[in-house]
């Protein structure tokens, strides 16, 4: 390996290090997502499947359109 790839390579290894250290000695204390990240999600969840139980039970929607078989061609023209 090149010296100053290596070189480059420590001190970002150096420095990965130092953070986790810093981190390890900080109180956790939580914040909005662990206080409420399960509870977002359930709502969102629920609002999701709410809508689309809506729009696909309540909505006149024609399920397997397809024109095959159902459209004639008009006669031609002379």
């Amino acid at each position: 390996m090149f010296p100053v790839a290596r070189a480059a390579l420590g001190l970002t290894a150096r420095g990965i290090q130092q953070t986790a250290v810093r981190q390890v000695h900080r109180r956790h204390e939580p914040n909005f997502h662990d206080k409420y990240g399960n509870l977002v999600l359930l709502g969102g969840a629920a609002v999701f499947t709410s809508v689309w139980g809506y729009v696909l039970t309540q909505l006149d929607i024609e399920w397997g359109f397809s024109p095959v078989g159902r459209v004639t061609p008009k006669e031609w023209r002379n």
